[in-house]
């Protein structure tokens, strides 16, 4: 039972050097900076099936004070747990799979194909366009000629 109550307070206080960023001190019991500091902190990213065993830890609480003790174990806020409650309670962790953000447009390709070639053919209208102006100098440019030339001895 000793070495449980000694895997408990383990557990809490690497709980706290996460959530603090302080890590346990040596001999004198006092605290000594964690010396790997981030430039940027990572964000923590957590599992449904993690968020599940958190949520059945603390539906099992019962003493007063236990919950606060998972939640400095884990490193989390109050008001993470609430929010995961809350999210339970609308069936968001229920399901598996459910993704996040906008649903994939089958039609993306297509439209992406589409707006390619609607380019192309712009740029093939606009270097028509040119070329038939080339072609109606050069029939000028001919009449000029021929006229000159009839006209001249």
């Amino acid at each position: 039972m000793d070495s449980m109550h000694e895997m408990g307070l383990a557990g809490e206080t690497e709980g706290a050097r996460r959530a603090t960023g302080v890590s346990p001190a040596a001999a004198d019991g006092g605290l000594v900076p964690d010396s790997e500091v981030a430039a940027r902190p990572k964000r923590r990213r957590f599992t449904r099936e993690y968020k599940l065993r958190i949520l059945r830890e603390a539906d099992r609480c019962r003493q007063p004070g236990e919950i606060g003790a998972l939640l400095r174990r884990e490193g989390l806020y109050s008001s993470v747990l609430a929010a995961w409650r809350a999210a339970r309670q609308r069936g968001e962790l229920g399901a598996k799979g459910a993704s996040r953000g906008r649903p994939a447009d089958p039609d993306r390709a297509l439209k992406a194909r589409n707006e390619q070639l609607e380019r192309e053919n712009q740029r093939l209208r606009t270097k028509l366009e040119q070329a038939e102006a080339v072609i109606e100098v050069q029939k000028k440019l001919s009449l000029l000629l021929s006229e000159c030339s009839e006209g001249s001895p």
